[in-house]
């Protein structure tokens, strides 16, 4: 996870109502596995957690063999977003026969895991890596088409500060970003792969807190805060997640869909990181996510991981950055939640 600098025009002006329905099994919602800890678990005993708390989905971050051959064993079920490091985007983008052994080394020796996305890095901001995005996840698309593996699809997950404009009817792909972000938006209209996109209220809100009540951010609006047009909205996820849809629409990939691949509350280390915030804005996103009713742009159900599984004691930046977990190392919960 990138965090978020000064907000663009986006996060300045979308300035929420709780889902009380919580469902019994909810298939759209997914969690990041972060690994940068001293004092983590192993990737077994990570898996069988995954599972007996009913989450169906997992990202790593990384081609981490030890979660590999955990979800081979016991985790047939857990859906996967698997990403190929930003330090390897030359490599890929030069080079067919990279994605080809990456392929075979991470993927085809892995049979009974369940690969679902392939992210092609991770908010990449550097300027040269930003053109080697589009060809690393066109060698990946034919090296997975060669294996036969053409079901996996192949994407790039994307900062939120790729986005600008307001309302969210307003949305488009920011001046730096349009010329890698458009061809990349019209790649993936042509493969039927959703963009990944990282949704953080919580940097919107903490970097603007005279424009965004915290209730707009926290799920817990009682009506509607943004009128745009036919849509209300009562919460900043939406907003973002529309002005996402609306800057794809203006790319011509208006029907490509969007996965939520990163969105959470730090419990501790700044402003507005609380336990109660962060069990508040976790539970109403799965909550919301799980009613399936989409956004109101896009009246579809949405997929969204929430960031992260564990509070890891190595990560670096601001101390926020280690209490992301819903889960402490030891397993035990961080704070109660209910999928």
């Amino acid at each position: 996870m990138i965090k978020m600098g000064a907000a663009s025009k986006l996060t300045l002006a979308l300035l929420l109502g709780v889902f009380a329905l919580i469902p019994t099994a909810v298939q759209s919602i997914g969690v990041c596995y972060g690994v940068i800890g001293n004092n983590l678990p192993p990737a077994s005993d990570v898996v069988q957690l995954y599972t007996s708390n009913g989450i169906g989905a997992m990202r790593i971050y990384f081609n981490d063999t030890k979660a590999l051959a955990a979800l081979n064993m016991g985790g047939a079920n857990i859906n996967l977003i698997m990403d190929i490091g930003n330090e390897n985007l030359g490599a890929f983008a030069t080079n067919p026969s990279a994605a080809t052994t990456w392929v075979q080394n991470n993927i085809q020796a892995f049979p009974n895991v369940s690969f679902r996305y392939i992210a092609v890095g991770n908010e990449v901001s550097v300027d040269d890596d930003t053109q080697k995005i589009l060809p690393a996840m066109q060698n990946m698309n034919r090296a997975l088409s060669a294996a036969g593996l053409d079901h996996i699809k192949v994407s790039t997950s994307v900062s939120q500060g790729v986005i600008a404009g307001f309302p969210p009817s307003a949305g488009t792909f920011s001046e730096k970003a349009s010329s890698y972000m458009v061809p990349i938006a019209r790649y993936l209209l042509s493969t039927g792969a959703p963009l990944l996109a990282n949704v953080y209220p919580y940097f919107a809100y903490k970097d603007n807190q005279a424009q965004i009540d915290i209730r707009y951010a926290l799920f817990t609006s009682r009506g509607t805060v943004v009128q745009d047009g036919g849509n209300a909205y009562q919460n900043l996820f939406d907003a973002v997640v529309d002005t996402f849809y609306s800057a794809l629409e203006r790319a011509g990939a208006g029907s490509v869909p969007i996965v939520v691949s990163e969105s959470g509350w730090p419990s501790d280390g700044g402003t507005a990181a609380s336990t109660s915030n962060a069990q508040t804005y976790n539970q109403n996103l799965i909550n919301h996510v799980g009613a399936g009713q989409g956004t109101p742009k896009r009246r579809q159900p949405l997929e969204a991981y929430i960031f992260a599984m564990f509070n890891e004691n190595g990560k670096t930046g601001l101390e926020t950055e280690k209490h992301f977990g819903l889960f402490n190392p030891d397993k035990s919960p961080a704070y109660p939640i209910n999928f």
